[in-house]
């Protein structure tokens, strides 16, 4: 009897001036379980496409920078391009353990999960490795939010590291999302709304100098922004008011006449 086929698993990197640490980050990736790199440049102006150059990496430039959000679309649009199973965003600031990419596709793999997020509170050592406690408490606190509005109980909603089956990617409309960093909760509410199931794993992570983080500011106005996704969600839910953005493409496409 033949073995099922190896899926194909592209690893893509929404780089922005990662010039320090993508060498490190790229290094360490299991070479054996990924069949290509994509890393998408959203207007570095550091060493970042020098570096994804001599890596040999298959690199998509933006002309400036249009945000985290828009380098995710980029970058998932050129993995379905490429013919991607399991699609795996993998930071280049090296804040999370790019070894790990075999253990957030297995739940995919086995067929258990739809999309797999890898967790910094999952094993209770965030605030150890570094995260700062008041991020530590906003996380919680959000994540108590989210699993009420979502109906589910993860440890966490905030991660960058994430793995997505490619049916998950070609049902939902990631394109209508924003081009900031509230793109990742937009993302898990519309693959709650099209009922995916999602897996987690408990990973470390690095906080140090080189590692992006976002500041008190700018995490304060993305916590607001994620209870704005909640709210629109919840209404969507219940039938009070529809959302294009948490219609699934192909339930979309099933209504056209």
């Amino acid at each position: 009897m033949a073995e099922p086929a190896k899926p194909k698993v592209v690893v893509v990197m929404p780089a922005y001036n990662a010039g320090q640490t993508l060498r490190m980050t790229y290094e360490e990736l299991p070479k054996d379980t990924i069949s290509l790199v994509i890393l998408v440049d959203d207007g570095s102006t550091d060493a970042t496409l020098e570096i994804a150059r001599e890596l040999n990496l298959h690199i998509f430039v933006h002309n400036r920078n249009y945000g985290y959000g828009a380098n995710q679309k980029t970058c998932y649009a050129e993995a379905l391009r490429a013919g991607a199973d399991i699609v795996v965003m993998v930071h280049p600031d090296y804040q999370y353990d790019p070894t790990l990419v075999p253990q957030i596709i297995e739940p995919i793999v086995r067929g258990e999960a739809d999309v797999v997020l890898g967790s910094r509170l999952k094993s209770g050592s965030a605030l150890a490795q570094g995260m700062p406690w008041w991020k530590f408490i906003a996380n919680r606190f959000l994540t108590r939010l989210e699993n009420r509005a979502f109906g589910l109980s993860l440890s966490e909603y905030h991660t960058g590291y994430r793995g997505f089956r490619r049916e998950v990617l070609e049902t939902v409309n990631f394109t209508a999302n924003s081009d900031s960093f509230i793109f990742d909760q937009e993302i898990i509410g519309q693959v709650v709304a099209a009922r995916f199931r999602i897996a987690e794993i408990a990973v470390p992570t690095r906080y140090f100098p080189e590692a992006s983080s976002a500041s008190f500011i700018d995490s304060t106005i993305y916590g607001l922004r994620i209870l704005s996704v909640l709210f629109w969600f919840t209404l969507n839910r219940r039938g009070i008011r529809r959302s294009r953005r948490f219609d699934s493409l192909r339930a979309r496409y099933t209504r056209l006449p």
